[in-house]
């Protein structure tokens, strides 16, 4: 079959060379998001998807917004597909372009539906503290991740699993996916399993301040997010020393702590760690990075900078 892979994230790359690899089907065209500046230096950068095409010679779209661009939908017509596959492009396809291939439009989700619908599905199954996950295929309609599903594939979540980590699995298992359901196409009777809109969850877009850790929640709804949210959108604290002076720092790592008890925002530097009491506990410090410093282990921290006796984990506000 014909088909058009639409996305933009690390997570579609293997699916795309997936398609890209396979004699059973025909990759006619990409869209993916525009280049974007990027880091302090600003330097444009091509989406993953974009730059995982630069050797085979394919049409490739990167439309700001694709319901708005009528030239865009115009073109993925042109290419006359029977199946369009999306893999975290980050907009909600418009009906024009659902309507365009003549066989079905497939999303691969990374969650099990009808649990965490949304942009950030992975960060979420970490923080529910989810047994497992998987991928998702599900034929589309204009709604948010509420289509009918074909298959899922699971895989269970490790417990120092990470939001990186577990990207980079479900990645992987995205183009097994894929190629179970289409073999399904060859049979002529494709499974069709409504969702169940009151089982489902949410998980929202990720903005960096979202990050911030806070003193006032428990040890395992902190620990959990330091690991969700690594690498992305990453966590911190935010530290105030002696002189009132405001600091934030990352944390990359953290574990429940076998301490007696500590307030919330209470600082204890001792044989070359770094603890901090939550709620109903203390977290011990791994690897930490000061804001404008370099990364660095919580001992090497804890022994280079004095103030910390002194300093106090600021609540979130």
């Amino acid at each position: 079959m014909r088909v058009v892979f639409i996305g933009t994230g690390e997570i579609g790359v293997p699916t795309l060379r997936w398609l890209l690899e396979t004699k059973d089907h025909e990759l006619v065209g990409v869209v993916t998001q525009p280049d974007k500046p990027v880091g302090r230096s600003q330097r444009l950068t091509s989406p993953p998807i974009k730059e995982a095409l630069a050797g085979p010679t394919l049409p490739i779209l990167q439309p700001v917004r694709l319901k708005r661009d009528e030239a865009a939908v115009a073109a993925i017509r042109s290419l006359t597909p029977d199946l369009i596959i999306v893999v975290a492009y980050g907009q909600i396809l418009p009906r024009a372009v659902l309507e365009i291939p003549s066989v079905a439009c497939l999303n691969l989700h990374a969650s099990l539906l009808p649990h965490h619908r949304g942009a950030a599905p992975i960060q979420a199954a970490l923080m529910s503290g989810d047994p497992q996950t998987g991928i998702t295929v599900m034929f589309m309609d204009e709604g948010l991740d509420t289509g009918d599903i074909l298959l899922q594939k699971r895989i269970a979540i490790g417990e120092d699993e990470t939001g990186g980590t577990l990207h980079d699995r479900l990645g992987a298992l995205a183009p097994t996916a894929l190629r179970d359901a289409l073999t399904e196409f060859k049979s002529g009777k494709v499974p069709r399993v409504p969702q169940n809109p009151l089982r489902a969850t949410f998980a929202p877009k990720l903005e960096r301040e979202h990050g911030l850790l806070d003193i006032r929640e428990s040890t395992i709804v902190n620990e959990r997010k330091i690991r969700a949210f690594d690498p992305w959108p990453g966590s911190y604290l935010v530290l105030r020393d002696g002189s009132a002076l405001v600091r934030k720092l990352k944390v990359f790592g953290a574990v429940v702590a076998d301490r007696p008890f500590m307030r919330p925002g209470e600082i204890s530097v001792a044989d070359d760690s770094v603890i901090i009491g939550v709620k109903d506990g203390a977290l011990q410090l791994r690897d930490v990075q000061l804001e404008g410093k370099t990364r660095m282990s919580a001992a090497e921290f804890a022994r280079g900078h004095s103030w910390l006796k002194t300093a106090i984990v600021a609540p979130a506000t």
